[in-house]
């Protein structure tokens, strides 16, 4: 929905423009998200009313915390379609996983074990906050030569790479698409994730915007970035890939 400034120039009311949320944490009692159907219920409520026609929850798949598989995720994901049925919400939704790169991620990988993936066999992954795997770029190459396409999730919270912005820039010359948490153009994840978002939306970067959804209060925030120059501008940019799945 748009309403009109006297300059005629459109300012958005909601995320229709996006239309589909390509990350967040709604299956409940699974990971560090929705701890129930009812808080699950209520986010879902939510994102239908901020304008998403469909979202695509991921799971964490993390060794040392959250043991999930094909099996539990969608065991979960069937909870949630029987939900939003009972409730009459007009919203798609379908799951995949976000993968912790870590020792275990790599054996699935050498084993050739089925992952989860989204859209055009995308896959989401995350690293740790700390630093990068040594052996990131390799898993990342194994990834692609098993033809899967890797998005880095919250690319911008990587906050070890600010003055090391070559390793974006190396990635995505390689294929590796870039996921922006929405709500890093609000603060919310401190003042270097902000301007590292700003960064890589001015280069053109990032091919996924996502809520990061955990709770309901992640979404009460995300309005505020309606009215973000660096959001209506990374949504203008023709490069954002969530309307296409």
């Amino acid at each position: 929905m748009l309403f009109w400034k006297k300059s005629k120039k459109p300012l958005r009311t909601d995320f229709s423009a996006l239309e589909v949320d390509i990350h967040s944490h709604l299956i409940p009692g699974i990971d560090d998200g929705s701890p129930s159907i009812e808080s699950s219920l209520e986010m879902m409520r939510r994102f239908v009313e901020m304008g998403y026609r469909k979202v695509i929850t991921t799971p964490h798949v993390m060794s040392d915390y959250y043991q999930n598989d094909a099996s539990t995720i969608k065991a979960g994901l069937n909870t949630l379609k029987r939900a939003l049925v009972e409730n009459n919400f007009p919203l798609e939704i379908e799951a995949a996983a976000e993968y912790y790169i870590d020792y275990d991620f790599k054996r699935k990988i050498d084993e050739k074990l089925p992952l989860l993936t989204f859209g055009d066999n995308y896959i989401l992954v995350e690293i740790s906050f700390l630093n990068p795997p040594e052996s990131l770029s390799e898993i990342l190459f194994e990834l692609q030569t098993e033809r899967y396409r890797p998005v880095l999730a919250h690319a911008e919270r990587y906050i070890f790479w600010v003055n090391d912005f070559n390793r974006f820039e190396e990635m995505f010359d390689r294929g590796i698409k870039l996921q922006l948490n929405i709500n890093s153009l609000t603060g919310a994840y401190g003042p270097e994730a902000q301007k590292l978002a700003y960064k890589l939306i001015d280069k053109e970067m990032y091919s996924f915007a996502g809520s990061d959804c955990h709770r309901i209060q992640h979404l009460d925030l995300m309005p505020k970035v309606l009215t973000n120059k660096h959001f209506n501008k990374l949504l203008n940019s023709g490069k954002l890939l969530n309307s296409t799945l």
